[in-house]
């Protein structure tokens, strides 16, 4: 099966200004990942992750990281941050971080920076992922040449969508907040699942299922639909190696929503985009589950759309397994 996504052509002329090195960084709820850059194509350098909760604002973590590692002054940054980005001020929807992006250039002394959305960096780096940092779960050959969108979704502390959608001159990345999307139930018991997340929230979002939080909220629905007591020390790692062992039902059986809910959500995305060219996942648990995903209804759930099983069914779905911080490079590709 072929799953190649080639780049397409780039200008090749840089302005002086833009030659210098670079400081990178990938914001999520929970963690912010820092890097260094020695200059436009040079490898993300000196990666270092540190908890967003430690730092009072995302100047501090970012001059903390400086301090750190004592590397030559950044001339340019680029910042990929899960919230979106439509303006100079940013408010993060998982995090208590707010800044103006002019601001913080001013503070940390750089020429130029450029904010977006987390999944569009992560996007923007699909084009350059080797062999070697993705697998092909599913599906069969990507429409590569025809100008086929691309589709992508990952869970982390929140549910991160995006794509690409190919132009002449290149590739252009589409910065949205589909995880907010309205969950959608198709079986009764999903559907009281629903129904106890609505109570919960008003709005039943995918990201109230299909993210880490997500984890807890469905063993939480679960108990309550369910009439019991909801354990109270979980998180997502306890949800998930509880699931796993067997020594919780409804924590094995929210993993089981957890995945048909991403793959239904996922083939929404499909359909929405029309991702011949495939349909990539990413985000910080996925990866980590490649067991349990190939095991569970994610599939099933992902082409199961009626009379458009088979066009779903055609269509590559790739799971990023990268180590190599695939969103900083994206973050700096976008330089």
């Amino acid at each position: 099966m072929n799953t190649a996504l080639r780049p397409r052509a780039q200008p090749t002329a840089l302005a002086a200004a833009d030659a210098g090195p670079r400081l990178l960084a990938d914001i999520g709820g929970t963690n912010a990942r820092f890097a260094w850059q020695a200059g436009p194509g040079a490898a993300p350098e000196a990666v270092q992750v540190l908890a967003c909760a430690e730092h009072a604002t995302l100047l501090d973590a970012a001059r903390r990281y400086l301090a750190e590692t004592g590397l030559a002054t950044p001339r340019l940054g680029a910042i990929g941050i899960a919230n979106p980005v439509t303006g100079d001020a940013v408010q993060m929807t998982n995090h208590h971080w707010s800044f103006s992006i002019e601001a913080l250039r001013t503070a940390l002394g750089l020429q130029r920076l450029v904010v977006m959305n987390d999944f569009e960096a992560l996007a923007r780096s699909l084009p350059l992922l080797g062999a070697d940092e993705k697998v092909q779960i599913a599906g069969g050959r990507a429409a590569d040449g025809q100008g086929a969108p691309i589709a992508l979704i990952g869970p982390g502390t929140g549910l991160g969508v995006g794509g690409l959608v190919p132009t002449r001159g290149g590739w252009v990345p589409l910065a949205g907040e589909g995880g907010h999307v309205t969950l959608a139930p198709v079986t009764p018991r999903e559907a009281a699942v629903v129904a106890a997340l609505q109570q919960r929230f008003g709005h039943a979002s995918a990201e109230r299922a299909v993210s880490g939080p997500g984890l807890v909220w469905l063993v939480e629905a679960l108990c309550a639909v369910d009439g019991v007591p909801a354990p109270p020390d979980l998180d997502a790692a306890r949800v998930t190696q509880r699931g796993q062992d067997g020594s919780c039902a409804r924590c094995t059986e929210a993993l089981q929503l957890f995945f048909a809910f991403l793959g239904s959500t996922a083939g929404n995305l499909a359909l929405t985009l029309g991702a011949r060219g495939g349909v990539y996942l990413g985000g910080g648990i996925v990866p980590r589950l490649q067991g349990l995903l190939k095991a569970s209804d994610f599939h099933a759930r992902f082409v199961g759309k009626g009379r458009f099983r088979g066009y779903l069914a055609a269509m590559p779905v790739v799971l990023i397994t990268s180590t190599q911080h695939p969103a900083l490079r994206g973050a700096a590709a976008a330089l």
